[in-house]
């Protein structure tokens, strides 16, 4: 499995139509993306632990997608051996009233990870260039000046996103996008799955028909937003969701990836920092 084939590469124009919302990526069984799954939650937990100690870089995940795509699914069972202590969720709803007296990415900045730690968006900053653009009536909430409110505001929110991920790169915060790519038939098939069992009636909203209207908007503009907004720094993955398993294996390998790749180690010790183990190991001794 080559999660990479899922990264959008930058400016790429077409790619929810390279990557099909039902692809295996070669897990074509159920228990073969499982074991991959499992596999990868070990390493993560492990690569965790060196990110926490190390003390220098934040791993920041990031997860869109439609209604009944799978976000907090794939978040609990991808980040299921990660230590709670080590790790911030934050899920973002409609912005409050003090979050729209700010800029749109104030909410966001001040919840980021803190070095050593692992951040979850679910949902994020980019609600400003994916519902906003499908519902504009919202940016009357945001009171911008009348002269900012351009044909150009979506294209300045892009670099105003891509200037942010290069800073939050600067400063040691590693971030990596997924998208799960759902396809509208699955997505029917979720919701009724809400509807019939009562047990998941309360995931469903009759405002996620008003949203399901809007699909090709919705995909539109997530198009354009992924090739403008996926970098060597931050890239975007799509993800096939259509299929939960695969889609946990993905993600779970490529943040195995993207841990692996900053050599993460224990901090070696000083000599006086030996000095004083050895004198506690001879210490305890005594005791005994």
């Amino acid at each position: 499995m080559r999660s990479e084939r899922f990264r959008v590469r930058p400016g790429e124009r077409a790619v929810l139509k390279r990557i099909r919302p039902d692809d295996r990526s070669g897990l074509d069984r159920k228990t073969a993306a499982l074991a991959r799954l499992e596999q990868d939650i070990a390493r993560v937990e492990a690569l965790q632990n060196r990110l926490y100690a190390q003390d220098q870089y934040a791993l920041l995940l990031i997860f869109q997608g439609m209604d009944a795509a799978g976000k907090d699914s794939a978040i609990k069972h991808v980040m299921s051996g990660v230590n709670p202590q080590g790790t911030d969720v934050h899920a973002f709803k409609q912005p409050s009233s003090e979050e729209l007296s700010h800029d749109f990415l104030w909410r966001a900045a001040r919840v980021l990870p803190a070095r050593g730690r692992i951040g979850i968006f679910n949902r994020s900053y980019y609600e400003e260039v994916l519902v906003v653009r499908v519902h504009p009536e919202l940016l009357v909430e945001q009171r911008l000046p009348s002269d900012r409110v351009t044909p150009r505001l979506w294209l300045e929110r892009f670099a105003d996103i891509n200037a942010f991920e290069q800073h939050l790169w600067r400063s040691g915060t590693i971030v990596r996008k997924f998208f799960l790519h759902l396809s509208a038939d699955k997505q029917r098939e979720r919701f009724m799955e809400r509807l019939d069992d009562p047990t998941k009636n309360w995931k469903f909203s009759i405002g996620d028909l008003a949203e399901r209207a809007r699909w090709k908007a919705y995909m539109a503009a997530y198009q354009e937003m992924l090739g403008a907004t996926s970098t060597d720094h931050a890239p975007w993955y799509v993800i096939p969701a259509d299929h939960k398993g695969t889609a946990h294996a993905l993600i779970a390998d490529v943040i195995v990836r993207t841990l692996d790749a900053l050599d993460l180690s224990y901090p070696r010790l000083g000599p006086k920092q030996r000095r004083d183990l050895a004198q506690a190991r001879r210490q305890l001794k005594r005791e005994r």
